[in-house]
């Protein structure tokens, strides 16, 4: 088993938003902007559509993004080796509202987190391995990789990355609730990267 970087990595992700103004444009996202000072759940999973993940993990972290919230969870983003315009879609697919997709289409963030498999045998090429962490400003506090961490393995263990086994660990820190903070549409959610790609996404 592998074991994920104990420090929140820095990668600069792509991705393309249209926001509320109609205007497309392309924003980066530093991910270290998003674990500074914040309490966050990031899990990742083997590629957008694929069975697993789109039927069991990403909405069940959705379901329970609330639950999260009132255990002391910041924010929960979802990585995996797509560009953004798949990730885009799969949000739309999805209906999501609440847990933020990062496009890692190169892969940069999932290596220097240590969860780069090659996953050749299904066509895949480099992909995430599948798993979730914690990490409190920037630490890991608690990981859960799934069994069998290696290239090409043949099957998808679905475990101990599972939203409700998250969940239970993270009550378990005992931190106090954060204030929801959701806006009037309910539609829309504040993407507060940095100063420069403060912008609203719509995935209605």
């Amino acid at each position: 088993m592998s074991e994920l970087n104990t420090n929140f990595p820095k990668a600069i992700l792509k991705k393309h938003v249209k926001a509320v103004d109609g205007i497309s444009r392309w924003v980066d996202i530093d991910t270290l902007e998003l674990a500074e000072d914040r309490k966050i759940v990031v899990f990742g999973l083997p590629g957008a559509f694929t069975p697993t993940c789109s039927s069991q993990q990403l909405p069940g972290f959705e379901n329970l993004y609330h639950e999260f919230r009132k255990a002391g969870i910041d924010d929960i983003f979802c990585v995996s080796v797509n560009d953004t315009f798949v990730m885009n879609e799969w949000a739309l697919d999805q209906g999501l509202v609440n847990v933020k997709l990062l496009p890692d289409g190169s892969g940069e963030f999932t290596i220097k987190i240590g969860m780069d498999v090659r996953k050749d045998n299904l066509g895949f090429g480099m992909r995430s391995w599948r798993y979730a962490a914690v990490y409190d400003n920037g630490l890991l506090v608690w990981s859960g990789v799934e069994q069998g961490y290696g290239d090409n393995f043949e099957g998808d263990p679905y475990d101990v990355s599972k939203p409700e086994n998250v969940l239970d660990n993270v009550k378990a820190f005992g931190w106090p609730s954060v204030t929801e903070t959701l806006g009037e549409e309910g539609r829309e959610i504040e993407l507060n990267f940095s100063e420069t790609t403060d912008v609203k996404e719509t995935f209605s």
